[in-house]
């Protein structure tokens, strides 16, 4: 059976290992637009690069020779006599056909050698892009909208393929016209020679100086578009909560508005863009003109022939053409170095969790745990945890309990290192975990969270995400240990269900013992149980509390409760407050004392399942 997993496996990209090595999350991405394109075609296409310029300057090179060509065609012609041998007019005839076709086909060459490029190019852009991001710390994606993030990669992406059209094609093509140009006309014509060369100068660093200015509004529409989305992004994915309230008509107030603003946006550049055209475009008209009368004016004086009137004529044509396609490519060149310079921005930021220099992979021996001095406090300046210490022998079983905010999540975040500690050191089996590798440490802890994470895939991937190679035995195996397989075999496809978005499709227990078999399937040393069984009925919560013994056996356990009946029979329970340990020890020894913890078992009734 084919899953995601096998499919990411079987095609994976040995291309990108030579530019970016997404198993080393330290190592940074050029955050400049020009740099970064040049980082990826100067490692993995350089030949195809100086191919795509030559064929291009070749292109309008070939172009170029057509008004010398078609001078002598014209003067052939002018100077031919009835009767004579009109080879001179067909030969240059022959001539201008060559150069036409020529040019044509080194037109089609480039986009032959564009179509092998820009597809790949795209992929290594956004998969570098997406690689560096992912392993950006919890706090940077709580900033930032998914919706938003994955539009930026894509269009960046594509916004990257424009850059290098409009640099590796239209800049040589008007370099090399206008070189071209200049040789041809200074022999018999400097003074339009220098005409021709000062306005493409100026014309270009006019337009140039007008476009940058659009880029502050082509930027600005670029963050109301990834914020619109954003937005929208959201409100779908909360579609469940909009019906629960009946927000239909807030949801859509709130989308218009940043549709709005999106709007807006868009007009402005648009109609700056406009009134850039009408200026460029009329400027290039009228010098057009001017230097063709120039020509005419010395036809009629009897210092130019007609056949160098069509040289002059042809050349200028195709000088200004070029030169107001460039013009026009620069409005689109700003707009798409904003769009890039945006992304990069965004994602490209130096990541705040990263594997020290000399980080080794974490060694597993018993599990053992020691927190030492651990103080963390938020970036609003809220302390969670302060001077909290705490040792677990390896195998042990943990049970935390205690108010909401008292620090039960926020420690289990520190222990798998998605927040950095200001003060204090966690230790696993005597190792440091700020000095093991982050792909290690996680790969040591298996989780169930109280809301598990889904992908929107089928059953069977998100099971086997815990371990990509297992068979189909071992699958079915921890589904029957979790006790998946009655729910998966009601659904007609079975483990290949769909399971939605966030696993929508699934109800809230289904989803736990999904969690559940991923977490028996990672077979992990380290086990974290934070209310894992929270969104079960109680029926199926006492089965299943039977199959985590048998999850714990021989793991060191940190389980979070609200629950008090779940964790009974752990070896030590933790009640906890405003980061700090008020009371230790196992349930009859707590309830014996009489505190905190016998308070809150008072409120709440219920036995558990003994082991």
């Amino acid at each position: 059976m084919t899953t995601i997993s096998s499919l990411v496996d079987c095609h994976a990209a040995p291309e990108l290992d030579t530019l970016f090595d997404y198993r080393r999350p330290e190592q940074p991405i050029p955050s400049n637009p020009i740099h970064f394109i040049w980082f990826f075609l100067s490692r993995r296409f350089p030949v195809q690069a100086l191919l795509m310029i030559s064929i291009a300057a070749l292109s309008i090179g070939l172009m170029g020779f057509e008004p010398p060509a078609m001078r002598q065609l014209v003067d052939s012609m002018a100077n031919y006599r009835p009767g004579h041998d009109p080879e001179q007019i067909w030969h240059w005839f022959m001539v201008v056909g060559v150069l036409w076709l020529g040019s044509a086909l080194c037109n089609r060459a480039y986009q032959a050698v564009e179509t092998f490029v820009a597809p790949r190019f795209r992929f290594l852009v956004q998969n570098t892009l997406f690689s560096y991001l992912i392993w950006h710390s919890p706090n940077y994606f709580q900033e930032n909208f998914a919706g938003k993030l994955g539009q930026k990669i894509k269009q960046t992406g594509n916004s990257c393929l424009t850059l290098i059209s409009i640099l590796l094609h239209d800049t040589v093509r008007i370099l090399t016209i206008m070189i071209q140009g200049t040789l041809l006309l200074w022999p018999g014509s400097p003074t339009m020679a220098m005409v021709m060369i000062a306005w493409a100068v100026t014309f270009l660093g006019i337009s140039a100086l007008f476009v940058r200015r659009s880029q502050s509004l082509s930027h600005a529409f670029s963050n109301e578009s990834s914020t619109s989305m954003g937005f929208m992004v959201d409100s779908i994915s909360n579609i469940e909560l909009v019906r629960a309230f009946g927000r239909h008509l807030f949801e859509r107030k709130i989308i218009g508005d940043k549709l709005t603003r999106e709007r807006v946006a868009s007009v402005r550049v648009r109609g700056y863009f406009t009134l850039l055209h009408l200026l460029l475009y009329s400027t290039t008209l009228l010098s057009q003109l001017a230097l063709i009368g120039m020509a005419i004016g010395q036809v009629v004086a009897g210092e130019m022939t007609v056949g160098d009137f069509m040289l002059v004529f042809s050349l200028a044509n195709i000088v200004f053409l070029n030169v107001w396609g460039l013009s026009q490519r620069l409005l689109e060149f700003y707009e798409h170095l904003g769009i890039v310079a945006d992304a990069l921005e965004l994602i490209s930021r130096g990541h705040e969790i990263v594997n020290h220099p000399q980080a080794t992979p974490l060694r597993i021996q018993g599990g053992g745990i020691d927190i030492d001095n651990l103080t963390f406090r938020y970036r609003d300046g809220h302390t969670v945890l302060r001077q909290f210490t705490l040792s677990i022998k390896p195998g042990e079983r943990i049970g935390l309990v205690g108010p909401s905010g008292a620090g039960k999540s926020t420690f289990i975040k520190l222990l798998r290192r998605q927040f950095i500690p200001q003060e204090g050191v966690i230790r696993i089996d005597g190792q440091d975990i700020a000095m093991v590798t982050l792909q290690s440490l996680n790969q040591a802890i298996a989780e169930v969270p109280q809301l598990p994470g889904m992908f929107h895939r089928s059953i069977r991937d998100n099971i086997l995400y815990a371990l990509q190679e297992a068979g189909d035995g071992r699958l079915h195996e921890v589904a029957q240990m979790a006790h998946c397989s009655e729910f998966i075999q009601r659904r007609a496809l079975g483990f290949d269900t769909i399971v939605g978005e966030q696993g929508v499709r699934l109800s809230g227990g289904e989803k736990q013992r999904v969690a559940i078999a991923r977490a028996f399937l990672k077979d992990a040393p380290i086990l974290i149980l934070d209310e894992a069984t929270s969104s079960l009925d109680s029926e199926t919560e006492h089965i299943i509390q039977s199959t985590l013994w048998q999850l714990m056996a021989g793991r060191t356990v940190i389980a979070i409760a609200h629950r008090l009946s779940t964790i009974t029979s752990m070896d030590r329970i933790l009640y906890l407050e405003r980061g700090t340990i008020l009371e230790e020890g196992n349930h009859e020894q707590l309830l014996a004392r009489n505190g905190y913890y016998a308070k809150l078992w008072e409120r709440q009734s219920g036995g558990f399942l003994a082991p």
